[in-house]
């Protein structure tokens, strides 16, 4: 006994060569058709650009998938290490934004700092001694008289 396909496909055998011939008709009217010879310089020129892509995907990226991955990955790291690295910059001024907090903690460095590289070795209330350099003389041109 035959399955329904058999039966379907030796009723409908009879027309694949009709259903050829038409489709052969079609293809040559649209191939040698004047729109599509002018449109055929720009689709070939993508085809073959397409094509080289998918060329290099499958001899370059493809074998190698695991080894790009793993460098897409150190990459997505290394900028995430280095957005949570960078300071805050205000828009206006271009210098770092520092909270309260750390402004009076540098204020006391700054002053502890003063405080230990103070001259200690001049007390504050005597003047210090100024240097005079003396100032060069005017040379008084002697004329003869005669």
């Amino acid at each position: 006994m035959k399955t329904p396909r058999e039966l379907l496909f030796a009723r409908h055998q009879a027309a694949t060569p009709k259903l050829d011939a038409i489709r052969r008709a079609v293809v040559a009217a649209e191939f040698n058709h004047q729109d599509t010879k002018a449109q055929s310089g720009p689709f070939v020129f993508v085809t073959w650009c397409l094509g080289g892509f998918n060329q290099v995907w499958l001899e370059l990226i493809w074998p190698c998938r695991r080894i790009w991955s793993g460098l897409a990955m150190v990459w997505v790291l290394i900028f995430i290490v280095n957005f949570s690295q960078r300071d805050n910059i205000s828009s206006v001024t271009g210098k770092p934004v520092r909270s309260g907090e750390v402004i009076m903690s540098l204020q006391t460095q700054q002053h502890w700092l003063n405080e230990l590289l103070a001259d200690r070795s001049i007390p504050p209330d005597t003047e210090r001694p100024r240097n005079l350099t003396p100032l060069p003389r005017t040379e008084k041109s002697e004329t003869a008289t005669v």
